[in-house]
Formats: structure tokens, C-alpha cells, sequence
């Protein structure tokens, strides 16, 4: 068994939609990012990387890169699940925290596990989204800045 960490923040913009956890949410707001800034999946992407030693999401995604430029980061997270089902590992599960004011996660959670689900190849059972606010505090809490965090554990037969 293996355990990874993942974590990400973007600054909020005006001006909608946002995209978070591969799905495009109604909002008067969006992520400032190279890609397409999507918090979750790049918080999952690094702690699936991570849980298996083969780097992090900067190293295979580089932002200086113009080929990353406003890349879907669903394809970012299944290159990397790709590789990491080549270093002969396999998702049990995922358990992800997102802190943001707006838009409010709960309303959307069956849709972003089910999104999540599908790009990994994985039950929706196996992936939990948990949505906090800021309370005022901090760049989340002023509404300023989105950040999700993830636990990933792999198994493998080695």
C-alpha cells in the first residue's frame, strides 16, 4: 500500500463558468491558471504521482511549457494515472477536500465523483469529495483563491 498527498490553489477571477473536478460549473467566477486551473484534478494528479514516487504534476505538466497552455487537466490526470498503472500500481481510493466560498461543492458532488470516476476508470465509490469554506479567513475566505487537497492510496502486486 502506498499513500500520496496531493495539494493545489488558484487565484478566482470574475467571470464564469469554472471548471472543478473535470466538470464546467455555472459561476459568476473562474481560476486564473497555464491549464485549465482545475484544483481537484490537479491536487489528484500529484497525490497519485506522489503515492507512487514518479514525480508531481509540474514536473510531467510544466507551466513554461505552451504545450500545457489551457490544457484540460482531465487529460493531465489520465496520462498520469496511465503511468502510474504502468509502475504496476492500482487506486483503492481517493478522499479530497476543496476550500472554496463559491461555488458551494456539495451541490455538485455527485457530478464531479462520477466525472472523477470515469476519467480514472475507477467505482465512484472509490472517490469522496468534501467541499469547506474559508470563514472570512485567509485568501479562500475572502473569496480571493480555491484550494483542494487529496489523499490517494495505491496498492500494487509487488
Amino acid at each position: 500500500m502506498r499513500v500520496g498527498f496531493g495539494h493545489d490553489t488558484h487565484r478566482v477571477a470574475p467571470g464564469g463558468p469554472i471548471t472543478l473536478g473535470g466538470i464546467s460549473i455555472d459561476s459568476e467566477i473562474h481560476l486564473i491558471g497555464h491549464s485549465d486551473a482545475d484544483v481537484i484534478l490537479h491536487a489528484i494528479t500529484d497525490a497519485i504521482l506522489g503515492a507512487s514516487a514518479l514525480g508531481d504534476i509540474g514536473e510531467l505538466f510544466p507551466n513554461t511549457s505552451s504545450e500545457n497552455e489551457n490544457r484540460d487537466s482531465a487529460e493531465m490526470l489520465t496520462i498520469a494515472a496511465a503511468r502510474v498503472r504502468e509502475a504496476g500500481f492500482e487506486i483503492v481510493n481517493l478522499d479530497c477536500v476543496v476550500s472554496a466560498e463559491k461555488p458551494n461543492i456539495s451541490k455538485h458532488r455527485s457530478a464531479i465523483r462520477n466525472r472523477i470516476s470515469g476519467i480514472l476508470n475507477i467505482k465512484v465509490e472509490q472517490v469522496f469529495i468534501k467541499g469547506k469554506t474559508g470563514e472570512s479567513v485567509g485568501a479562500v475566505g475572502k473569496g480571493e483563491a480555491i484550494t483542494a487537497r487529496c489523499v490517494a492510496l495505491l496498492t500494487s502486486g509487488m
